[in-house]
Parts: structure tokens; sequence; C-alpha cells
């Protein structure tokens, strides 16, 4: 009997470490593709107008289309919340890269952090140019994949989240206005 509880470990043991060594270890992520559909499921935020008694409104790029509380905004939201991608804004490493101007009333150093709301994925990762301590600030938001993604800006004590949908897509530069389609361009 004693035998056989050994072998028994020993089997699972050895199983244990093949499927460790199929999956390198950690369970990885597997992209599915995402369809514009998928973003009736996302609740994504709606930009509006910065108040015109805003003495900073022209600072902050994208001010017609901002989210914020009273210490800090964020600009340049996508119409309907969704962040269409083109392909000169996918990264070699296959990071999805998208511009946002952020305004602060607080001082403080921006830091950003996000993550995917509608299936697990890495968290994204963000750059922020210097501008000092207060007033408007740059931003390049990384995505490591298309899907509903929770962003959220901190200065100091104040954060502000924000959620938007991300897709690869195309736009005609041309257009006037410019258009956005998600999928390939033709």
């Amino acid at each position: 009997m004693p035998r056989r509880l050994f072998a028994a470990t020993a089997l699972a043991a050895g199983i244990s470490v093949a499927l460790i060594g199929c999956t390198g270890g950690s369970a990885r992520y597997r992209p599915r593709p995402v369809v514009m559909a998928d973003a009736r499921r996302c609740p994504v935020t709606i930009g509006h107008p910065v108040p015109r008694t805003a003495p900073w409104r022209e600072l902050l790029f994208g001010s017609s289309s901002a989210y914020g509380n009273r210490s800090l905004w964020v600009g340049a939201l996508w119409p309907h919340g969704v962040v269409i991608i083109t392909p000169d804004n996918v990264g070699p490493d296959g990071r999805l890269g998208m511009k946002f101007g952020w305004y602060r009333l607080t001082s403080g150093f921006l830091m950003i952090s996000g993550r995917r709301l509608d299936v697990p994925a890495p968290p994204l990762s963000a750059t922020t140019a210097g501008y000092g301590l207060t007033g408007f600030n740059a931003s390049g938001v990384y995505f490591p994949t298309e899907g509903c993604w929770q962003v959220t800006g901190r200065v100091g004590g104040t954060a502000l989240t924000f959620v938007t949908f991300v897709i690869k897509g195309h736009c005609d530069l041309n257009a006037v206005p410019i258009r956005c389609a998600a999928g390939r361009s033709g």
C-alpha cells in the first residue's frame, strides 16, 4: 500500500511538472478577438466640455471632450468612449498607444495605472512628461490588448478614473470631420 501511495504521488508530481512546463509556470493571457459589439458591455466614460468658467480650460488638450473633478482632469476622451488605435499607434511589441492630456489643479506628479475590466490581461503602462507640479501634463498610455480598460490618474492623494473601450481600426484623416472605424483598413 505505501508503495502504491508513493507511486501515485510521484505520478501526480510528474504530471504537475509537465503541465507547468507547458504553460511557462504561470497562467498566460490568451487574447480573443475583440469586436465593436463588445463595447456595449463596457461602462465607458463620456467626455464633456470643460466649463467655460474654468480659467485653465484652453490649456487642456482635448478640453471639448474631458472628464474631471475638483483636482484633476483628463482631456481628449474619444467619441462614445471608444478609442480606435490605428496601425501607426501599434508598437513593435504589440502595445496599443494613445496620448491623453491631463490638467492638475492640485500639486504633485502624475502617475497613471490601469487594468482591463472584461477579461484578465497584463496591466497597462504609461509615460508622463515633466511639466512641473501643477497645470497641463501630457501622457502616453500603452494598452497591452484591445478591450475594456479602466485608467486611473493620481496626483498626490487625488485620483481620477475613466473607462474606455480600445480597439484597432483605421481613420480617414482627410475627411472633415475625421472619420474612424474599427477593423482593418480596406
